[in-house]
């Protein structure tokens, strides 16, 4: 009995995944130099399964970085969610703290591909204007949290790069010292220290 096209449909969404998730990991490890081999192996496919799915690394990538953009969407919602300016901005590094613990691939291939020369321009833009957008967040959440008086007075854009800086070095110690992040990943509440007021 031949299969429904609802089953066909997912087992083709299960080898996508697959291939996405062996790709994350792979760029993020070997960053633009990473080949399809590279890909199928780390996905536990074939190679000729690979470009059925995908026509080459770059739709790979297309894929990831559209993959990524989506799953930041639900941040823009914090001014929805209910609380002060200070309880959304602990939630949102929350959120981001556990997204980097759960998925760190996923930022380390960000990084690498911003800094790699020999990714596309316009993916290096749209990832650029991702994290430009995500701390304009911070820093509105920052702002109106030191109104309120939740969060420590200063210049918001140095508590924004002090924040910036902590979640990227902790893409890096994924990126170089897997088993150190894995077993000594912070709490949220050491970083929401340095924003708190004395």
């Amino acid at each position: 009995m031949p299969r429904s096209e609802k089953a066909n449909q997912r087992i083709r969404e299960v080898v996508q995944k697959k291939i996405l998730d062996g790709a994350r990991k792979v760029f993020a490890r070997k960053g633009m130099g990473a080949t399809m081999a590279d890909i199928a192996a780390a996905a536990r496919v074939s190679q000729g399964l690979a470009y059925r799915y995908f026509a080459n690394k770059e739709a790979i990538i297309n894929a990831l970085v559209e993959e990524g953009i989506q799953s930041s969407e639900p941040f823009s919602a914090i001014w929805e969610m209910p609380g002060t300016p200070g309880e959304r901005l602990a939630r949102l590094i929350s959120s981001f703290l556990q997204a980097r613990r759960e998925h760190p691939e996923f930022f380390v291939l960000f990084y690498q591909m911003v800094s790699d020369e020999t990714a596309s321009e316009s993916l290096r833009e749209q990832i650029s204007r991702r994290g430009l957008a995500m701390q304009g967040l911070f820093r509105q959440l920052i702002v109106e949290g030191q109104t309120t008086g939740e969060v420590a007075q200063g210049d918001p854009d140095q508590l924004v790069t002090a924040l910036m800086v902590y979640l990227d070095g902790l893409a890096r110690l994924a990126m170089y010292s897997p088993e150190q992040f894995s077993k000594h990943f912070p709490d949220a509440e050491i970083i929401l220290r340095i924003l708190k007021p004395s």
